[in-house]
């Protein structure tokens, strides 16, 4: 289980680094006469959202999962208060992109809210898409999981259904983590806590398009952050390549937009189903903090 949790977590930051290049270009078909089919690390052009990036570096988000895996440890534990010092220290000063939860969530702190007070009322699946490093932790205690993937989440990305976002793809790792495929453990945890929910909707979504084309598809659901437009498009992405991490994630980058956000968690989900073997290995020597990164994740899982 220790070496699918290091590889839930590694392809989760490899999904990202993946997505760089190409992250938040709209139109298909320029990343595809641009870039070519993106299977490497790439580094994103000038005129990109992450002007200030360079090949193997992390969006944003990336960023900010960094910062959850270096509190943890650090502690060898999840205290949100934590986090959320260690988060607020990150952007003061941030060289990078910096998206409208987060302006909307330190904003809120400069007003006066603490760490125990929800963020910004974004909907963004990106928020819940941070969890890669809480699995590592926490692969044992389904509890401490759920919780603390809602409350990392709630601390940027109140919506609601966007916490319950997290909690469902924390409960999928876990289940996967303990033996099930992914089809499986997303059946599973859509019936016992997603019954006739928006989750349970998006869900068949992906689901029902596993047939298409993938960047069709993604088209089709939409390519944006928000969760009713993400959270299909990373099922789509599961279903259809479950014994496939390379394609699903190169297949979500190519279908433009969130790519970062997508990528982070179907990293998490396939890397935690497949194993390090199925991470590959120029991705992960090709993240420029990879000797931090395993570092952070060998000390916690040796905890």
């Amino acid at each position: 289980m220790k070496e699918r949790s290091k590889a839930a977590v590694l392809a989760s930051f490899a999904g990202d680094a993946l997505a760089l290049g190409a992250h938040w270009i709209y139109d298909t078909d320029q990343i595809l006469k641009r870039f070519g089919r993106i299977e490497n690390l790439l580094g994103p052009s000038p005129d990109s959202f992450h002007p200030t990036k360079t090949k193997g570096d992390f969006t944003h988000y990336g960023d900010q999962m960094l910062v959850l895996l270096e509190s943890l440890a650090d502690l060898n534990r999840f205290d949100l208060r934590d986090f959320s010092e260690r988060w607020r220290a990150l952007f003061n000063g941030y060289e990078g992109y910096v998206d409208q939860a987060t302006r909307m969530t330190l904003s809120r702190y400069a007003e006066g809210k603490t760490w125990r007070d929800p963020g910004s009322p974004s909907n963004d699946l990106a928020g819940a898409a941070r969890i890669a490093p809480l699995v590592c932790l926490y692969a044992d205690d389904l509890d401490a999981l759920v919780a603390s993937a809602r409350e990392q989440t709630r601390m940027t990305h109140a919506d609601h259904w966007t916490v319950e976002g997290a909690e469902f793809f924390a409960r999928v790792v876990h289940a996967i983590l303990h033996g099930q495929t992914p089809g499986d453990a997303i059946s599973d945890v859509v019936k016992e806590h997603y019954t006739g929910s928006a989750i349970e909707k998006w869900v068949q979504q992906g689901r029902g398009s596993v047939g298409k084309e993938s960047v069709k598809a993604i088209l089709a659901f939409g390519q944006s952050c928000h969760a009713p437009e993400a959270f299909p498009g990373v099922i789509h992405l599961i279903e259809k390549y479950p014994d496939n991490l390379k394609e699903a994630l190169v297949q979500g980058v190519m279908g433009g937009g969130d790519s970062a956000g997508r990528g982070m968690l179907v990293g998490l989900v396939l890397g935690a189903h497949n194993g390090m073997q199925g991470v590959p290995e120029a991705w992960i020597t090709g993240m420029r903090r990879r000797d931090h990164l395993l570092r952070l994740i060998e000390g916690i899982l040796a905890s």
